[in-house]
């Protein structure tokens, strides 16, 4: 049995980091915990990453009950962070305190107009046009130099294309941010649509049983277009991953009131038509929104 550490304020980070070593301790620790790798918990990473983004969704600095679900998930978040530095400090690569550190230097770096002398910025987009000079000013030192390069490959798909439109905008290859640049992009969905229809047959049944060949370029067709998209939508400086997670909450609460209106008839096996689910889609959209 190991004694747990004295919680406190002032040493909470040295008691999370104390847990986190005596959970991996192959002498009474956590036999789960034990087997645990970077890869294995990664899955936990990003679970508790969309947990801590919907608590920030959902947040209400009003309510009791949203700011401490707000500090639980950032907790559950946090404690990601210490396992994976206790589990690099076991093979002597690093440590919980250098990866603060490193934090800590880069944040200094790249914040002259906070913690340098004789540098004033005009506002916020001047900090981030700052902000990108220094990356890439860092990025002269790595092998690979791309302005995209620091984009995670695992990132959602639409809020990658998002952030690959805004970094290749910042060497101004983007379409201008008025109504010609917006006529531009506009052009370039409808072109995108024209394409995929031109990959697709009007039966939907009959494509499944095309080749694999055929499939895969259509299936580029719609990621082009959904890519114009994102574009289309960041323009107007609008999230479009968040501006899709809203979508599917919204058709959730509609398809969920459907469901408990014909509960009875579900649970005896028999589904509404199609006719009588619209019928009841579009006053169950004027009741709930």
């Amino acid at each position: 049995m190991k004694q747990p550490p004295t919680l406190s304020r002032e040493t909470a980070i040295d008691s999370l980091l104390q847990i986190a070593r005596d959970l991996r301790d192959p002498q009474g620790g956590c036999p789960w915990d034990l087997q645990q790798t970077h890869l294995s918990l990664l899955k936990h990473l990003i679970e508790e990453a969309y947990e801590a983004a919907e608590a920030i969704e959902e947040f209400n600095p009003e309510k009791l009950d949203s700011v401490e679900y707000l500090k639980k998930e950032l907790g559950d978040l946090l404690f990601q962070v210490v396992i994976h530095c206790q589990l690099a400090a076991e093979k002597k690569l690093f440590t919980f305190e250098e990866v603060a550190l490193e934090m800590a230097e880069k944040l200094i770096y790249r914040h002259p107009h906070v913690y340098g002398e004789n540098v004033k910025v005009s506002g916020s987009e001047e900090v981030l046009r700052n902000w990108e000079k220094l990356k890439l000013k860092e990025r002269q030192n790595k092998e690979d130099k791309s302005t995209l390069a620091g984009i995670p490959r695992n990132m959602p798909a639409l809020l990658k294309a998002y952030r690959m439109g805004e970094k290749a905008g910042k060497l101004n290859f983007d379409w201008k941010h008025d109504p010609d640049g917006i006529r531009g992009v506009r052009e370039k969905i409808q072109e995108e649509l024209a394409e995929l229809a031109a990959e697709l047959p009007h039966d939907a049944a009959a494509f499944r049983q095309w080749p694999e060949s055929k499939k895969a370029a259509a299936e580029e067709e719609v990621g082009d277009v959904l890519f114009a998209i994102a574009q289309y939508a960041r323009l107007y400086g609008i999230d479009p991953e968040r501006a899709l997670q809203r979508s599917c909450l919204k058709f959730e609460t509609r398809f969920r009131a459907m469901e408990q209106e014909c509960r009875e008839r579900l649970d005896q096996g028999d589904i509404p038509t199609l006719e009588e689910w619209t019928e009841i889609y579009y006053r169950i959209k004027k009741e709930v929104g």
